[in-house]
C-alpha cells in the first residue's frame, strides 16, 4: 500500500510531503530518514507512519 504523508517535518522544520509504501506490515520504502531521524518519535510525519505500520 502506498501513502502520501503530508504535515510539518521536524528534521526540516518546515511543511514537508512524503512518499511511504507499505507491505504486509512493513516499510518497504519512505522517502525520508524516518528510520534514523532522530526526531522520528515527536514528528507529525512520523507519527503518521507509526500509526500506517500497526
Amino acid at each position: 500500500m502506498e501513502q502520501i504523508i503530508s504535515g510539518y517535518c521536524r528534521q526540516l522544520d518546515q511543511a514537508r510531503i512524503v512518499m511511504v509504501e507499505i507491505e504486509h506490515g512493513e516499510l518497504v520504502d519512505v522517502d525520508c530518514s524516518f528510520e534514523t531521524c532522530p526526531n522520528a518519535a515527536a514528528c507529525p510525519i512520523g507519527q503518521q507512519i507509526s500509526e500506517a505500520l500497526q
